[in-house]
This record gives structure tokens, C-alpha cells and sequence, in this order.
């Protein structure tokens, strides 16, 4: 692991977005909880949480973080057809958050295959990006709005 040791605590902030792409009679079943496997959206939200705590066991030479927040959206997205998913991770700490909330968008998307895989099994995982982060020694980047 690289050496943080000296560099200062400050607050840290990071979003991350990604798709799960399919068709509009499997985006339909979600949203009307026809699935087999229950509430997709939630199960996908709690499980993208727990894997942004997990970060550090899951990625090698990853920092274990004390996350102070990690907040992790679902939108049924017509346009798609599919859910639109981002997360974002927070800490007050010596390294940033990225991981975490890269993480918590890919253990969702995946949550959300698995529960609809019996639906669908053409679901495209896709784009799954760091759009923001904020804190630190390189501050501010933003990809997109």
C-alpha cells in the first residue's frame, strides 16, 4: 500500500454512475415488482452500500476508509431502457473515496442483473465511471454534470 501516513485528514467526496441496460419489458418488471427475487431497487441499494464498506477486502492495496457516508441511487430510466445507478462516498481522511463509490455503482449493477437475470439474459453492465471527486492534494475534478 502506498504510505499516507503523512498527508493531512481533510473531507473527501467522490460520485461515481453506471448502467444496467435492457430491455423495456424487464425494466417494466422491476417497476412494477414482478421479479421472482423481490425489490430489485432496494436489494440493489443495500448491497451497493455494503460493498463501498467492503472496498478495502475486495480491491488489493486498497485503504480501509472509515466512510462517513455512502449513499447509493437507483432511477428506472426509459431513455435507456434500463437503471441509471450512482453512488457517493464520503470520508474524512488521508485518501480519497473513488474505489468506494466505483464499488457500491458495480455491486449494484450487478445486484440488479442478478435479480432480473431470469427475466432477461442480454443486460448490458455499462459505463460505470468516476464522474466527481473533491478534497485532497488534487481537489476538485469533475467529468461530467
Amino acid at each position: 500500500m502506498v504510505d499516507v501516513g503523512g498527508k493531512p485528514d481533510t473531507e473527501r467526496v467522490a460520485i461515481a454512475r453506471g448502467e444496467v441496460v435492457m430491455r423495456l419489458e424487464t425494466l417494466a418488471l422491476i417497476r412494477e415488482g414482478a421479479l421472482k427475487k423481490g425489490d430489485v431497487l432496494t436489494v440493489a441499494k443495500i448491497a451497493g452500500i455494503m460493498a463501498a464498506k467492503r472496498t478495502a477486502d475486495l480491491i488489493p492495496l486498497c485503504h480501509p476508509l472509515p466512510l462517513t457516508q455512502v449513499t447509493v441511487d437507483l432511477e428506472l430510466a426509459d431513455d435507456l431502457p434500463g437503471v441509471r445507478i450512482t453512488a457517493t462516498a464520503r470520508v474524512t481522511g488521508k485518501t480519497g473515496v473513488e474505489m468506494e463509490a466505483l464499488t457500491a455503482v458495480s455491486v449494484a449493477a450487478l445486484t440488479v442483473y442478478d435479480m432480473a437475470k431470469a427475466a432477461e439474459k442480454t443486460m448490458r453492465i455499462t459505463n460505470i465511471r468516476l464522474v466527481e471527486k473533491h478534497g485532497g492534494r488534487s481537489g476538485s475534478v469533475k467529468v461530467e454534470g
